[in-house]
């Protein structure tokens, strides 16, 4: 099944000359099925490109996905157009009625501040409270997974004295875990961030379970059974340019930074970028979206009873 999203998003037209399969609204409602309701709350600069990230990756799922973009209602947005957010984003406030079989909050480039310190800091703790009675399967992408970590957790971040960055191996430590099944016992994933968390951070019988983690940058993705959270502390969605684009601004910039890390063939920045992590991306978020499909409630209104 396709992936609906609003005809008019700049996604879409990304996404159709990918050949990835894209629901128009009219054709969505002759379906007698229940769409898998996934909401997007983007913190990120370029939300016309995180948008496209996640659809591309949502909407490869043979089930039908309904994507709803979400934005901070207290935060206004420096880098996407008002009309482009008007047109296609709703605020926490006017979604939080509803219920959602999954929902991901991505990064936010705030990772050096003090999680209290972040101006939109109280609302969204309110989400990621919301989100355990609201959401079957919350997704929590690199800051926004080390601020779900905090909330729920207290599990600190630690600056690094030099940025993590470039493509990084990754072990598997639970092959049995729905969410690695066709993972390689080892894989490649891009990493681009100032801070970490650390194993021993972690609170025993918090309930989290380490499924991947790297020997250079740590851990990477968090799977916690109650509340069916995943807390993913890298960016496996990103496009094969995006390290690129990040270097190339702060080298524009007069910024010190490294080449990428097992980035550029033979490390030379005049050269195409190879992705390696692009079919682990697409597993990932299709056992994510396939555990959702199997465990969540047909009757929405039941998602989080209990809890």
């Amino acid at each position: 099944m396709p992936i609906k999203i609003p005809d008019q998003l700049p996604a879409r037209e990304v996404l159709v000359k990918e050949g990835v399969s894209v629901m128009d609204e009219q054709t969505a409602l002759r379906q007698d099925i229940r769409p898998l309701q996934i909401g997007l709350l983007n913190l990120m600069p370029n939300k016309v490109r995180t948008e496209t990230q996640i659809a591309r990756l949502i909407g490869a799922s043979p089930l039908q996905v309904e994507l709803t973009l979400v934005r901070i209602g207290t935060h206004k947005a420096k880098n996407t157009s008002e009309d482009h957010l008007i047109a296609f984003y709703q605020t926490w406030e006017e979604v939080k009625d509803r219920k959602f079989d999954g929902f991901i909050i991505t990064g936010a480039p705030v990772e050096l501040l003090p999680f209290e310190d972040v101006t939109y800091w109280d609302e969204l703790k309110q989400i990621m409270d919301w989100t355990t009675t609201n959401v079957h399967s919350p997704f929590f992408i690199c800051w926004g997974a080390m601020a779900a970590a905090w909330h729920f957790h207290r599990v600190p971040k630690h600056t690094l004295d030099q940025k993590a960055f470039g493509v990084f191996r990754h072990n598997n430590n639970a092959p049995a875990s729905p969410y690695l099944a066709g993972f390689s016992d080892d894989f490649a994933i891009p990493v681009s961030r100032w801070t970490e968390v650390r194993a021993q951070d972690i609170p025993e019988g918090s309930g989290l379970e380490l499924l991947m983690e790297s020997e250079e940058t740590g851990p990477s993705l968090l799977a916690e059974e109650a509340g069916n959270r995943l807390y993913m502390f890298n960016h496996i969605e990103y496009d094969s340019t995006s390290l690129k684009e990040e270097y190339d601004r702060d080298v524009a910039a007069g910024v010190e930074i490294a080449v990428p890390h097992e980035y550029y063939p033979d490390d030379d920045p005049q050269r195409r970028p190879l992705n390696r992590w692009r079919s682990h991306a697409h597993l990932l978020f299709g056992n994510w979206i396939n555990r959702v499909y199997q465990t969540t409630e047909y009757d929405m209104e039941s998602i989080g009873k209990g809890r």
